[in-house]
């Protein structure tokens, strides 16, 4: 009995979550930290179906019931779990063990949030860094020869006798200006802008009516303030053009019908570009559209990716900058039917 208490307490103080399910993937058994991590009571987990108690997982469930059948344990690495609607990250051990005559299976969920918001943070910076170097480089080496097509297009133009073929260097011309207008977007903002103190919700406001007037009648815009954000240093131009750019692409990944949300959040003890940060302002642009496609998750904010036929893979890559601009940073959470970017932008050190 002795034994058994003591066993029960010390699982019940891990920190790993700890279930165990049999092959019906019902749930028999969980410590203190499942519950917490499932945000569920003990007697509402027990007996409950292990897709019942989280809204999604990306683990295949069915390598658990195999598990079992098979009596062989597997590991699995950065499973997103949602729950509540936030996606969690765990590492997943499973073992399978017999318990009075009937083999069931220990499932541990270490969570792992912390570290994968940190890699993704530093994988980000260097994919940005990477990117906009080879990019620039790129674009100079274009727009250089391009000054050249356009002005000996011009001369051609001035010589030629016959009106109707101006038409072709005129397209010459149109052409050539339009990748220069590429051209200077890829380069993207190089400097900082003026900045002043300005209420965050005020150029939210100038976004959502901005977007409201161009968006189809039947994708609702929605917005959900938190009115204790405080006024910051900021150039309200650049991060309306962030913004834009996010909510932009919301819309579109939408097409005629969706539901865009705008939502702003106190968020504290927020690490930023290495730097801790007291209190920060939390911004999440929200839809319930198809999702972000898997093979573009890792690459999202490259510039010139894009999922989108005719779309020049520009408007993530321009925010990000923006942002980064202003010491915050982007992230992305996506799966089918709901699709977050999250902007963490500093307030207090």
């Amino acid at each position: 009995m002795e034994s058994q208490i003591s066993t029960k307490a010390i699982i019940d103080n891990l920190l790993t979550a700890v279930l165990v399910v049999d092959g019906n993937l019902l749930v028999h058994f969980a410590n203190t930290a499942a519950e917490q991590l499932l945000t569920l009571s003990k007697r509402r987990l027990q007996e409950a179906q292990l897709d019942q108690v989280v809204e999604d997982i990306s683990l295949d469930t069915r390598r658990i019931r195999r598990c079992i059948e098979s009596e062989q344990g597997f590991t699995d690495s950065e499973v997103q779990l949602v729950i509540d609607g936030a996606p969690r990250w765990v590492d997943v051990s499973v073992t399978p063990f017999s318990l009075e005559g009937r083999t069931m299976a220990l499932i541990e969920l270490r969570l792992i949030d912390q570290q994968k918001k940190i890699s993704q943070e530093l994988q980000q910076r260097a994919q940005q860094q990477a990117a906009r170097e080879l990019v620039r480089g790129l674009a100079h080496e274009i727009k250089n020869p391009l000054g050249g097509l356009r002005g000996a297009a011009q001369l051609l133009e001035r010589e030629l006798a016959q009106e109707d073929l101006k038409e072709f260097t005129q397209l010459i011309i149109a052409q050539a200006d339009r990748l220069r207008n590429l051209v200077d977007r890829l380069l993207g903002p190089q400097r900082p802008g003026l900045r002043q103190v300005t209420n965050l919700h005020s150029v939210l406001e100038q976004v959502r009516q901005l977007v409201a007037m161009e968006i189809p009648q039947d994708i609702k815009l929605s917005r959900d303030y938190d009115p204790s954000i405080p006024d910051f240093e900021m150039d309200p131009e650049q991060l309306q053009q962030a913004f834009l750019n996010i909510v932009r692409n919301a819309a579109e990944a939408l097409g005629d019908r969706g539901h865009i949300q705008i939502r702003t959040r106190t968020a504290f003890q927020v690490m930023l570009q290495g730097r801790r940060y007291r209190l920060a302002a939390e911004i999440r642009i929200i839809d319930d559209g198809p999702g972000i496609p898997e093979q573009l998750r890792d690459t999202l904010f490259y510039p010139m990716v894009t999922g989108r036929e005719g779309g020049t893979g520009l408007g993530l890559s321009i925010a990000q900058d923006l942002i980064h601009q202003h010491k915050g940073r982007i992230e992305s959470q996506s799966r089918p039917g709901r699709t977050e970017f999250i902007i963490y932008l500093p307030l207090r050190r």
